[in-house]
């Protein structure tokens, strides 16, 4: 038995909160990491590209029959406005058993949680495999240059994980009562409508952009996507701007524009609904005579990793620590598991996430060291 104290994994997400590693500034956050895993027997890596700090970490035989990977994130969102915090966003106090901090949530706690597990697993209990740990800096930010970046040189070195927990925050309000096993995919048009300007008072000399878009948004709006599957809600499509910047109130713009944003299940594929709206674009533009561009941005495709051996492991360690067994949803917006899903099975779990990105962010103390059991928990049963 190997005589190191435990790795308390609150202090870690201090050290870490305390890094203002704001998407894409590193802050001192995978540095931290690096110097905690190597000094554990992590043979680590930068993997940096794009501008983007990112860090691969693997305890273990390269290409290790089995191994275990966690993936998480150490960016975090802005604070917003200073002068609304009550607390030193980079500073992580403690006051009455809760710890402030942007990132206390959303997931330096998960990194520091995952982080302490695994060196505390590798130094009591080494395992027949391969344990590793891929933490980029680019999760909050355009994810261009970051996990994909990891597994990307992954490919490219002979790395590879069996398995992948990502440790996102993902119990809505209870800890232990939600895992993901997979997302909704998430895409973007936006519509350009292009008519011809005119005086309000003559409408017929005029061909009026803002009413093509609305006769477009209408018909995108009429009918639902979908009813759900079986392991998804109904897709959704939401209008989020409408504008022609027009500070006049008799003149017809010549130009307008609308976005829409579209969460979809596994009935789609991002390209599928692309080529949906723009044949709706198309045929309101027939009708009106008002040109309509599209531009789309597909952010991700839906994903499920099916119930069994991945999910019922995380499961029964979650139940095993918080007597709860969480519920496997696919609800929420997108995560890095969209990306490591082309590389192995991936399950999410990790903290309540209620203030997550808000003023005031936090995480219960005794939920990180919460969190620490259920990951060493989840290795421990894995290698058995």
């Amino acid at each position: 038995m190997n005589s190191h104290a435990p790795v308390d994994p609150a202090r870690l997400t201090a050290d870490l909160i305390r890094c203002a590693s704001v998407t894409p500034v590193e802050g001192g956050a995978l540095q931290l990491l690096e110097k905690v895993l190597s000094a554990a027997g992590f043979a680590c890596t930068r993997v940096d590209r794009g501008g983007v700090a990112n860090l691969f970490a693997r305890w273990g035989l390269q290409g290790a029959n089995r191994s275990f990977g966690f993936n998480g994130h150490t960016d975090v969102v802005p604070v917003g406005d200073l002068s609304a915090w009550t607390h030193d966003p980079f500073g992580a106090e403690v006051v009455d058993g809760w710890m402030y901090g942007r990132g206390a949530t959303d997931m330096k706690s998960g990194v520091a949680a995952f982080a302490a597990a695994a060196i505390d697993f590798v130094r009591t209990t080494p395992p027949d495999g391969a344990v590793i740990l891929t933490i980029t800096g680019d999760e909050e930010g355009d994810a261009q240059h970051g996990t994909t970046a990891l597994l990307d040189w992954m490919a490219a070195n002979g790395e590879r994980m069996t398995h992948c927990l990502v440790g996102e925050p993902t119990c809505p309000n209870e800890m232990g009562e939600m895992m993901k096993i997979g997302r909704r995919g998430s895409m973007t048009c936006w519509f350009t409508a292009t008519g011809v300007q005119g005086h309000s008072a003559y409408p017929h000399r005029a061909n009026n952009p803002m009413s093509a878009l609305v006769r477009l948004l209408s018909r995108l709006e009429e009918a639902p996507l979908d009813q759900g599957t079986p392991h998804f809600d109904a897709s959704t499509l939401a209008i989020t701007t409408i504008d022609c910047g027009n500070p006049a109130n008799n003149v017809i713009p010549a130009r307008g524009t609308a976005t829409v944003n579209i969460r979809f299940n596994d009935l789609h594929t991002g390209q599928g609904l692309c080529d949906w709206l723009r044949g709706q674009a198309d045929a309101v533009q027939a009708e009106t005579g008002v040109r309509i561009d599209t531009r789309f941005q597909i952010s991700g495709e839906s994903f499920l990793t099916p119930p069994g051996e991945l999910s019922d492991l995380i499961a029964d360690a979650v139940q095993a620590e918080t007597g709860r067994r969480p519920e496997a949803s696919t609800s929420g917006g997108t995560s890095d598991a969209r990306f490591v899903r082309y590389h192995c099975p991936v399950v999410e779990f990790g903290l309540v996430g209620k203030t997550m990105h808000q003023v005031d962010e936090r995480v219960e103390v005794a939920q990180i060291h919460q969190l620490k059991a259920i990951y060493g928990r989840i290795l421990r049963d894995y290698f058995a």
